[in-house]
């Protein structure tokens, strides 16, 4: 059956096209389509058989492009079929009942036409405005979710399709999402392919959605890893950790602080990540260059989609982050962030620069952009006026305002608002919706705050969820 993200490959060299494929599957590419226009029979069998290869050791599905021909001498899983390039009834005869065949299409009439004929998926397309392919004619969405209504097999959404839009093509129907550019393209195919293949997981239960946080242990509950699992718990994901620094804390201040091995705390998340998994991972309290040299290390090597909260002073003024480790995060760990959340005196820290105005925010924005973190929350609670936060999403820039509420309870809001987000992405929500489901949150969970301790008391996560919820029943 053809589901989840769909690798149609690129006009480039055989190293290209390897590479791509490669990082693609690592990213989550379910579904591989070999596309070529260019090379001689001889050598298309040739590297179309490495591809299978790559596609085997992934349990993911390899299809040619046009030529039946090609899939029997390549060994592929089936063949994708244009209006002009054969009909399903010939490739059928070719390649027999067990391989797929998939049929590009433009219209209901066409779809329900190769659906009688025996296609066991359809392409529609083109669904968003593309350049990739020369006769591609805009059909937009709402014919997607005409041809869902139409027919029984499965649908893949053709052409356009990016990060930025890939959620409406799902919403109208689409069960596999086919991209060429959007990964090809991209300095880094595998997060983009990441980026992309989460988006399937809105068609799960939430519950079993995964995430794991790595950061300090807060003793008083109210932020680290305890605000963390309380906030991804009732989200309705599943919380994992690994504890990087455990610290004697209270409403008052961090009284005594006791890190973690870095060969430890990879300890505990290598076994999460290699038994239970995780969808996306959260960073916090990393201390120290060594710790956030492990951290980076394992992003990469795992292709984790991560939210980094670069924290580094706590609320009372105690030092979170020593000050060499700055240059770790700034140089190791920021090349491989998906989200970047810090708060003004952090962003003025990593980027060295003073930070006023909502115009200085975008500003640092796109320089930590620049700095490798492929989004950027900047969260602007250190302001006056208005809690206003940017969010730098590729080259879009939001701002998203919420009322200032005058209250000394805001202990964890920055672990809590990065949790949230690292919680909404594993469920399978665009960024830009993710941000605004984490903001109301985190303002409803200050808002609602019952004073504890003699200092800065928790925020209230349990009614920051019932606000999301709220919400949600509201929207649906």
């Amino acid at each position: 059956m053809i589901q989840g993200l769909y690798l149609i490959t690129p006009q480039a060299s055989d190293e290209q096209i390897l590479h791509v494929v490669r990082e693609g599957l690592l990213g989550g590419v379910q579904v591989v389509q070999y596309r070529d226009k260019e090379r001689s029979d001889d050598a298309k069998v040739s590297l179309a058989r490495k591809l299978v290869q790559l596609c085997k050791e992934a349990g993911a599905t390899f299809l040619v492009n046009d030529s039946a021909e090609l899939a029997v001498a390549c060994f592929a899983d089936g063949v994708h079929l244009g209006q002009g390039d054969g009909s399903v009834h010939d490739a059928r005869k070719l390649l027999g009942e067990n391989k797929l065949i998939g049929v590009s299409t433009r219209s209901v009439d066409q779809a329900l036409k190769a659906e009688m004929a025996g296609a066991d998926y359809i392409g529609v397309g083109s669904i968003f405005p593309t350049n990739t392919k020369d006769d591609a004619e805009l059909v937009g969405l709402e014919t997607l979710s005409k041809v869902r209504r139409a027919v029984k097999i499965p649908l893949v959404a053709i052409g356009g399709v990016s990060w930025m839009n890939a959620a409406e093509a799902l919403d109208a129907g689409a069960d596999s999402l086919a991209v060429i550019s959007a990964i090809s393209e991209d300095p880094n195919p595998a997060l983009a392919a990441k980026e992309l293949a989460l988006l399937f997981n809105s068609r799960k239960a939430s519950e079993a959605t995964r995430v794991m946080t790595i950061a300090g242990s807060d003793s008083g509950g109210g932020a680290g890893i305890q605000a963390d699992l309380k906030t991804i718990t009732l989200l309705g994901s599943f919380g994992a950790s690994a504890i990087t620094v455990l610290t004697a804390q209270n409403t008052l201040g961090v009284h005594g602080l006791s890190p973690a091995s870095a060969s430890f705390i990879a300890k505990q998340a290598e076994s999460v990540i290699t038994d239970i998994g995780v969808d996306t991972i959260k960073t916090g309290m990393l201390y120290n260059a060594e710790i956030v040299s492990t951290v980076a290390e394992l992003i990469q090597k795992h292709n984790l989609l991560a939210v980094v909260d670069p924290v580094m002073i706590a609320k009372g003024g105690a030092d979170l982050l020593k000050k060499e480790a700055i240059d770790a995060v700034r140089d190791q760990l920021l090349p491989c962030t998906y989200l970047l959340t810090p708060n003004i005196p952090e962003a003025e820290a990593l980027t060295g620069k003073e930070i006023k105005t909502l115009e200085e925010m975008e500003a640092a924005a796109k320089e930590l952009q620049a700095m490798g973190a492929r989004h950027v929350l900047l969260k602007g609670g250190h302001r006056d006026g208005d809690a206003i936060d940017v969010l730098l999403a590729g080259t879009s820039i939001q701002r998203l305002a919420a009322e200032r509420i005058d209250t000394a309870n805001t202990h964890g809001t920055g672990c809590s608002y990065s949790a949230a987000l690292a919680t909404f992405l594993a469920q399978g929500q665009p960024l830009i919706k993710a941000a605004a489901s984490a903001k109301l949150f985190i303002n409803e969970a200050i808002r609602h705050a019952v004073p504890l301790g003699g200092g800065h008391g928790p925020i209230n996560h349990f009614a920051g969820a019932m606000a999301v919820r709220d919400a949600e029943r509201e929207g649906s």
